[in-house]
């Protein structure tokens, strides 16, 4: 039996990057998955999103693995869309187990220069935007007094960034809304954790790049300090810490937050 055989995964941000990969692996490891993702261009930052055709190229990857999938298309902050993507969920696979708040966005930008439009972006989808799905998702959790969420936060939700200050403000928020739900939730018997990746090998990653006018290469190595020499992770790896995280070998893991630094955040 596979080791997610019988659970419903809904992952945010799935188009692309993490998001799939993660999808991907906990397809092949037998869990059903819905798919949620804007699919389409947003006003800010100027970098490429996931698109329609990515994420029903997802569906089809699975399928053709002989797994299930369902994608929906929508924004983090758009409480109509979640809600119909959850319903659509339960309706197709009667229960979500595991919720991956993955969607996000990073953009580089000095306080002194900082709009209202700019903060209030960053805010909105990677700290409101989680609320408000995991709004929608944990009462069917409660329900069945199970579940696992992890958010995905970042090196910056540990630590300041330069030029970053409304991004660590909102990764710095998602651990706080984490630990929070870890003791909220725990009477339903649901876990709540924090990943904290350092620069991964993405299409956000090579947006930012492109607008900081440097090579992808040069955009992971701005936070320098990984003690593994390696500019960056790969999608993969955020992947299978997930997948450890919400399996039954981190059953008594709750409230944590677990780093994937290269060793960033030691020193």
């Amino acid at each position: 039996m596979k080791e997610f055989e019988n659970k419903v995964v809904f992952i945010t941000g799935a188009a692309h990057g993490q998001g799939r990969a993660t999808a991907l692996a906990f397809a092949k490891e037998g869990a059903a998955v819905a798919g949620f993702d804007v699919a389409e261009k947003i006003e800010y930052p100027a970098y490429a999103f996931g698109t329609n055709e990515e994420l029903e190229s997802l569906k089809a990857e699975i399928e053709a693995m002989g797994g299930r999938c369902e994608v929906f298309a929508g924004d983090v902050r758009d409480d109509e869309a979640i809600t119909k993507a959850v319903e659509g969920t339960i309706a197709a696979f009667g229960k979500i187990d595991i919720l991956f708040n993955n969607a996000g966005i990073c953009a580089h930008q000095s306080v002194d220069k900082m709009t209202d439009e700019e903060w209030d972006a960053m805010i909105d989808i990677n700290l409101k935007g989680p609320f408000m799905v995991t709004r929608r998702v944990c009462p069917y959790m409660m329900k069945a007094k199970s579940g696992v969420i992890i958010n995905n936060s970042s090196v910056m939700g540990l630590r300041g960034g330069n030029r970053l200050s409304h991004y660590t403000a909102s990764k710095w928020g998602l651990t706080g809304l984490t630990k929070a739900w870890a003791i909220e939730l725990s009477p339903y018997n649901i876990r709540v954790l924090s990943i904290h990746p350092t620069a991964v090998n993405t299409p956000m990653n090579d947006g930012l790049a492109a607008i900081e006018g440097k090579t992808p290469e040069e955009e992971a190595g701005a936070s320098a300090g990984n003690l593994i020499d390696t500019p960056w992770l790969e999608s993969e790896d955020v992947a299978n810490l997930v997948l450890f995280l919400a399996s039954d070998k981190a059953r008594f893991a709750t409230g944590a937050q677990y780093v994937l630094d290269a060793g960033l955040l030691t020193v």
